[in-house]
């Protein structure tokens, strides 16, 4: 008898633009190991249900035509993915036997537990990058920016595209030395096709109240549009596309 895989998932949903090219399955899993000060999504497992990946797939096919007309197809993001290794590659080689493009949203902390038959079967990284700066990344994430590092070289290797993702943040992430700091490492990465610079937003709160834990930065700003735009440039000036 062939055993059922099964993951621990919070839901999924659809999304344009956002989540990787064209209209998106996006499958949210439960738990993360990092605690991002501004997260907006799942810490812990028990935040979730369990579904085997046949019920997963089951949904999926249910909006392919939608999906491959709009040049689209599945994004694994949470929480963690790689949290659940084993689940994530599976719908990832489902997905891509069905001829689905597919993608994985990481912070790559726990990029080891990718092996190399999970990438082969990943079309797009969504690698997001907290902060360049190991102090910053330790304080905001609770995690080391190392591993994230060593993961971002090893898709490079391997030729896996990946979109960074850049979550600006007044008072945390909007030194510009750090940031061209980044902007240097990233333009040695051949497989890197464009950086998201994303501004830092609220939508975190209502998760610490559900919690009844302070949300740490509530006094936080957004940034302003203009620092926005001359954070782009700054990777643009290394040769990198910024959005």
């Amino acid at each position: 008898m062939t055993a059922v895989t099964t993951g621990r998932i919070h839901s999924w949903d659809l999304s344009t633009g956002v989540d990787g090219p064209g209209t998106r399955f996006v499958l949210f899993v439960s738990g993360c190991p990092l605690r991002c000060l501004y997260c907006a999504n799942t810490w812990h497992m028990r935040d979730g249900r369990d579904v085997s990946v046949d019920e997963v797939m089951a949904e999926i096919e249910k909006c392919r035509a939608f999906l491959t007309t709009s040049g689209g197809g599945v994004t694994i993001t949470g929480g963690e993915p790689l949290l659940q290794p084993a689940f994530t590659a599976e719908v990832l080689s489902r997905c891509k036997e069905a001829g689905l493009h597919t993608a994985l949203d990481t912070s790559g902390f726990l990029g080891d537990r990718a092996d190399d038959e999970l990438l082969a079967a990943t079309d797009l990284v969504l690698l997001d990058i907290k902060s360049f700066d190991i102090d910053t990344y330790r304080k905001l994430t609770g995690g080391r920016l190392g591993p994230t590092l060593n993961f971002a070289t090893r898709l490079d290797r391997l030729g896996v595209a990946m979109w960074i993702r850049y979550v600006l943040v007044p008072g945390w992430t909007d030194d510009l030395r750090s940031i061209d700091g980044l902007a240097q490492f990233v333009a040695q990465l051949g497989s890197v096709d464009r950086v998201d610079v994303l501004p830092f937003h609220k939508l975190g709160a209502g998760k610490y109240d559900a919690l009844g834990v302070p949300f740490p930065l509530r006094d936080t700003p957004v940034p302003e549009p203009a620092m926005t735009e001359t954070v782009r440039q700054c990777f643009r000036d290394h040769g990198v596309s910024a959005y």
